[in-house]
């Protein structure tokens, strides 16, 4: 059984990884330059540089039009005319409706290929590329609940920027890691060109979460002619660049972050089928390899032991998932970029977990030090890029700090509008 942690943190909630709390995993945050640039038709002066948000796990809108050969419940719909808010819509969330919801939004893995796609008659898209509204807002309806970049734009648009002209957004299918999605990539880059050469300034990019491990393999696979070009600061929020534990829980035995209607176990299989989750799993360059994640009363699991956990829960899939996105940034080279490391302490994260039945039961949870989704030696992994590159690498702590809270924390907005107005 493993050891309780000696620093037990208590603070705000914790992060999660799904719905309504679910929105607690992995994304990112903005940043800017100093100099102010003519509005399009003469209105006005933004007081920085064009900004761009790169969102994290389950943070964009995601759409979906079904025409599905049969169903899994006869409630749920097998065809419908037009395009539906598939993330984040929380009537599809009420029990027996979440099957429906579950079978159109899972993945099914291909073993040949090494990719995924998804069930037979259901199209998804992402919507607003470019946009900011489906990152504001998760639901459409624009409840409190799916509220994400929304304080954040609106402050800036507060200060003179304007959505969707000097701040956009960059939505992706979340569900997937970066190998599956090079077309987003394409349009990202194009993107950026376009913002620059429209306020003729280099661009400000902000991210969250994991929208923070997109953003450094995009930056990857970018001259340094081109960043220095176009790219002016890389603000990241809450970074899981080592990865986060609580995954392991996520797909041992499902996190329904403790929203009663929902089961753990009813939505496990959703939560593994998502490349992005197994990508997440924690990395050796963070953590020591002989640091138990999962234990029960006949074995423990380290970072050694990933191909025999997932033998172990019943998904030999997950190690294949695993294997084909862990090289995607394992080198972690540094961004080439100014980069702000922004990151949330003093809230309680799990650390690691104890099954007595596993992985079929809760688990009990021991904590250590982080925003409450993304582990401390997780986000601290940003400090080893110092004195690597010759641009500037700032780390800045926001204690009590949880991960989804800091979009909307002051201490965050005004650090963002200090580097965008150059201080």
């Amino acid at each position: 059984m493993l050891p309780k942690r000696q620093r037990l943190l208590s603070s705000p909630a914790e992060g999660g990884l799904f719905v309504a709390g679910l929105l607690f995993l992995l994304l990112c945050s903005p940043r800017g330059s100093c100099l102010r640039h003519p509005r399009p038709g003469g209105g006005g002066r933004a007081p920085g540089p064009p900004v761009l948000l790169v969102p994290g796990d389950l943070g964009n809108q995601l759409e979906a039009k079904l025409d599905k050969p049969s169903v899994v419940h006869y409630v749920c719909s097998k065809k419908t005319d037009s395009y539906f808010t598939l993330w984040l819509n929380l009537e599809l969330l009420l029990p027996v409706i979440i099957d429906c919801w579950i079978d159109n939004i899972r993945l099914l893995y291909n073993r040949t290929s090494g990719t995924t796609g998804p069930p037979d008659g259901v199209d998804v898209k992402v919507p607003g590329f470019g946009q900011t509204f489906p990152l504001e807002f998760l639901d459409p309806s624009k409840r409190s609940v799916g509220t994400y970049f929304y304080t954040l734009v609106q402050y800036l648009v507060n200060l003179g920027y304007r959505r969707d002209d000097d701040i956009r957004g960059a939505p992706y299918d979340w569900r997937k890691a970066p190998n599956e999605n090079r077309d987003y990539f394409v349009a990202l880059q194009k993107l950026i060109e376009i913002m620059y050469e429209e306020f003729k300034e280099p661009v400000v990019l902000i991210a969250h979460s994991m929208g923070n491990m997109y953003t450094l393999y995009f930056l990857s696979h970018q001259t340094q002619d081109w960043k220095d070009k176009y790219i002016r600061d890389f603000v990241s929020l809450g970074a899981p660049w080592g990865g986060v534990a609580k995954t392991l829980r996520v797909l041992a035995s499902g996190d329904n972050n403790r929203i009663p209607v929902i089961s753990s176990l009813k939505i496990r299989d959703q939560q593994r089928s998502a490349v992005s989750t197994n990508w997440l799993l924690p990395y050796n360059y963070t953590w020591p390899p002989n640091k138990i994640f999962v234990s029960t009363p006949t074995a423990n699991y380290t970072l050694q032991d990933f191909q025999k956990f997932y033998r172990d829960i019943g998904f030999e899939d997950g190690w294949l998932m695993r294997k084909e996105t862990e090289f995607l940034v394992y080198e972690m080279p540094p961004p080439g970029v100014r980069i702000h490391c922004l990151y949330g302490t003093g809230v309680k994260t799990p650390d690691s977990f104890f099954y007595e039945t596993f992985p079929d039961k809760e688990p009990k949870i021991f904590y250590g030090d982080g925003d409450g989704t993304v582990n401390l030696e997780s986000a601290l992994h940003c400090h080893k890029w110092v004195g690597k590159q010759k641009q500037e690498v700032i780390l800045h702590e926001l204690p009590g700090s949880e991960h989804i809270e800091m979009l909307y924390d002051a201490h965050t907005i005004s650090y963002v509008e200090k580097v965008l107005r150059g201080s």
